[in-house]
């Protein structure tokens, strides 16, 4: 949110009722106009009040806070500055009057335009002067007004006139396997499981029939014991050699159910549809018993590479909370977790090694000294024990999580973010080096550093950065990379998990880095390949690729690994590099925004050779907010991504399905056509999807589980299962007709069975629940909602709805304004929505 402070201060005598000397300050910011002169900006009243016992000061205190890129203010009363990163702080102006104990004065703010709650800025503290380490965390009272209820209601009628489409498809007619398989057919007598079963495993498969039985304890009362052979209720695990890598068929009848696969990985996603034929209410432990319908399924996924990425690095997630998210991957066949533990914010796996990458990267607090700690980022606030700021994985607790996910048959892809990107190692090693230079041992001081000291290069990344970009032509920014390679070998290995790729970012790296480097000048000097700054990147990633390819692994990367940057047209554009393009690197394509120019990256780098992952923001970036809607968590730089995004993404023809425009509204589908298609070679090239939720905006698990889910449930229909009839159609009409019916069976699926398990299973986790869709029809208020199986209730008197208020029927009359509120089976409830007649 770019700041701007406009001169206007006036003193209140509005008193608090207490005094807190702990926290001297608190503010109210109080949005007035989003419109500012027709300037498309925001104004807001910052509302200060003195809660402390002295003065606060007419000078000498600064009051920082994350959010912003400010460009322009008015000192007579307050001047705003950024510090780095998101980080800013405004310090009084010449204007600025001291604020006595109890009273209160206004600032008036100027900002960019502000889209929904994310766009506030937050962590806010004060700093004074005279003892610059202590600060003081200020509360913050955000007030919107009535600026949103214009464009909240037209979102709301629009919601509802979507959910109108969604038809409710009757329990019986809903497949009870879920991601959809290959194909399901329901025949023959029931099977009754409970606690007289067990479980017949081949050999080879003995540690996923132990995860059956473990699985089973809770719904059957006992944990059925695992045998070679045996007779009586039995669910039996075989093997067939003839069936794909990860596929299986899944047999149940009267007599027993039968699983068959030609590897564990086979097997146990037999297991995780197992699961999802159970119904929600047999995960609660009472049930005793379930009858299960006679069915046969044959199944195999779609793409061998399914992945979520977990973003820890920004804002901190618990070891509880990975765990959880293995836990909801293998429930869904997802087989690839992308670990991205190192950030600009943060770097927060242990390397024993390297133990200042946690002792110092893996903290955030205000500080003056930056040996000790980052600064705080994305309204982590200023104290070093919040835990979104602060935390790490020990060595031991990333052995753990690399075991879980591997008994769950997925893959960990640790991250080392660089060249740019790379704050925290950055800090991280020049706090090692400063302890040896006062040691007196500059070689080893010298032996990890990642900057060079004397470069004067002035850069600014896209998130604020002027320090996070490693210097690579510093031979040990290579014997950096070694270390922490090496490291992760050893914990791999330790765990018994599968290694074959380490993904080395390589995306958003500003221009003007390197430029004033004299290490980078004397590599241009001395190596004839080295031209000019721009080769220094092929350099970085040619010796980074020979780095792992000695340790027989390969190079994964953003998309920026592989491309190049060329003058096209009289500008700089970015095309496929053809020297790495048969060197096997695995690249995560995500830049696809309409009017980009890159809309057909992902197919242009796969018809070039080179592997890809389909991770595009327009339909996979499940940290996107859900909707336009004012009280909507998260950002929408790439977009919106709801749910219907990444079921209606089609793989290999997305750009029939490039929709809407980074603000929602529809794009000419003629933008698609003048792109380059997917040929048979890229088709080839295609590895899979990759959903990545990237956690600026989540500093708590809830906040987290809000956005991944239930978006991830749509990532795991299009990565598992095989292109659905409306996707390959080609007429519009009828394609669109399929489309509808294909969708009102998953959302059905998702309301009705998965919406419930997810209550539970694991724990249960905080998913999203979908505010109603509401509109005056008739001079009446109708509302309805996007899932099945939740319920909508509401009030007319003003109050919030509750689990107990009126369960909404049919369309209200009332002289007021309702208020709507929709409900899972817990009583746990999603957003109010207001609507007037």
């Amino acid at each position: 949110m770019p700041l701007f402070v406009h001169c206007s201060q006036s003193q209140t005598s509005e008193t608090p009722t207490s005094i807190n000397a702990s926290k001297p300050l608190t503010i109210t910011f109080e949005l007035a106009d989003n419109n500012y002169q027709n300037q498309g900006r925001s104004r807001s009243v910052l509302t200060l009040t003195n809660t402390g016992n002295e003065d606060l000061p007419a000078t000498g205190w600064k009051l920082f806070f994350n959010g912003g890129n400010p460009s322009s203010f008015d000192a007579s009363v307050a001047q705003v500055k950024l510090f780095n990163g998101d980080l800013h702080y405004i310090s009084p102006g010449p204007k600025f009057a001291k604020l006595e104990p109890g009273k209160s004065t206004n600032i008036q703010v100027l900002a960019g335009k502000i889209r929904n709650k994310t766009d506030f800025p937050g962590g806010f503290y004060l700093v004074l002067d005279k003892n610059p380490e202590q600060a003081y965390p200020v509360d913050v009272a955000i007030q919107s007004g009535t600026i949103y209820e214009k464009a909240d209601r037209m979102l709301a009628e629009k919601i509802f006139d979507q959910n109108e489409k969604i038809k409710v498809i009757p329990d019986d007619k809903l497949p009870k396997i879920f991601p959809t398989p290959v194909s399901y057919q329901e025949k023959g007598a029931p099977f009754l499981l409970d606690n007289q079963v067990i479980i017949i495993a081949d050999k080879a498969f003995n540690q996923e029939a132990d995860y059956l039985a473990n699985s089973l304890k809770t719904i059957i009362g006992r944990k059925p014991s695992v045998q070679a052979q045996g007779n009586g209720k039995t669910i039996s695990l075989r093997k067939n050699a003839s069936l794909a890598a990860e596929g299986y068929t899944l047999h149940v009848g009267s007599d027993g159910i039968v699983l068959t696969a030609s590897s564990g990985a086979g097997i146990f996603y037999g297991i995780q549809s197992l699961q999802t034929i159970l119904p929600a209410a047999a995960l609660s432990g009472k049930t005793g018993s379930v009858s299960l319908p006679g069915l046969d399924a044959t199944d195999a996924p779609r793409f061998p590479y399914r992945a979520f990425m977990m973003d820890m690095a920004r804002n901190f997630q618990p070891k509880s909370e990975v765990i959880k998210v293995l836990d909801a991957m293998a429930l869904y066949k997802l087989n690839t977790f992308h670990f991205h533990f190192s950030e600009d914010e943060g770097w927060r796996v242990e390397m024993p090694s390297l133990p200042e990458l946690t002792d110092v990267g893996a903290k955030r607090a205000h500080t003056t000294d930056p040996t000790k700690s980052l600064i705080p980022s994305y309204g982590s606030g200023s104290d070093l024990s919040n835990p979104s700021g602060t935390g790490f994985y020990s060595r031991a607790d990333f052995i753990d999580i690399l075991k879980y996910a591997r008994d769950r048959h997925i893959v960990v892809i640790p991250e080392i973010e660089s060249p740019g990107h790379a704050r925290a190692a950055i800090k991280a090693m020049n706090a090692r080096y400063q302890r040896f230079m006062k040691a007196g041992n500059k070689a080893e001081a010298e032996r990890y550093l990642l900057q060079d000291m004397a470069d004067k290069s002035v850069y600014r990344s896209v998130q604020g950065w002027d320090d996070n970009v490693i210097d690579v032509s510093l031979p040990s920014a290579y014997i950096f990379m070694e270390r922490v390679v090496d490291d992760l070998r050893d914990m791999y290995k330790e765990a018994g998990a599968p290694l074959q790729t380490i993904h080395f970012g390589g995306d958003e790296v500003p221009g003007g880095v390197w430029e004033k480097s004299p290490s980078v000048q004397k590599l241009i000097a001395s190596n004839p390949a080295v031209k000019n700054t721009d080769d220094v990147w092929y350099y970085y990633f040619g010796k980074v690729n020979k780095l792992l390819k000695t340790r027989n692994l390969f190079l994964s990367g953003w998309e920026e690994i592989g491309l190049k940057k060329i003058k096209q047209n009289g500008r700089v554009t970015w095309v496929p590099n053809e020297t790495f393009a048969g060197e096997n690197f695995r690249v995560n394509v995500w830049k696809n925004s309409p009017g980009s120019g890159a809309e057909d990256l992902a197919y242009r780098m796969a018809n070039a050779g080179y592997k890809v992952i389909l991770t595009g923001v327009t339909h996979l970036y499940l940290d996107l907010a859900y909707n336009q809607l004012s009280e909507e968590p998260g950002q929408y730089w790439g977009g919106y991504v709801d749910i219907d995004k990444p079921f209606y993404f089609i793989p290999y023809d997305y750009l029939r399905n490039l929709k809407d425009d980074n603000t929602g509204n529809r794009i000419s589908p003629s933008l698609s056509k003048s792109r380059e298609v997917l040929t048979a070679k890229g088709k080839a090239n295609i590895v899979g999807i990759e959903a990545p939720l990237w956690s600026e905006t989540n500093r708590t698990p809830q906040q987290f589980e809000y956005k991944m889910f239930p978006k991830l449930l749509a990532v795991a229909e299009r990565a598992w299962a095989k292109d659905p009839a409306w996707a390959t159609e080609k007429n519009e009409v009828k394609s669109e007709q399929l489309y509808n019916q294909a969708w009102s069976e998953f959302i059905s699926t998702v309301g009705k069975r998965e919406l419930p398990r997810l209550d539970i299973y694991a724990g249960g986790y905080g998913y999203r629940i979908p505010p109603v869709g509401a509109k005056v029809i008739n001079g009446k208020v109708a509302a309805n909602v996007q899932f099945p199986g939740l319920t909508i209730r509401y009030t007319t008197d003003g109050t919030e709805p509750t689990a107990q208020s009126t369960v909404y029927a049919s369309p209200v009359t009332s002289s007021g304004p309702v208020n709507f509120k929709v409900f899972n089976a817990t009583g746990r409830a999603g957003q109010t929505v207001t609507i007037s007649k």
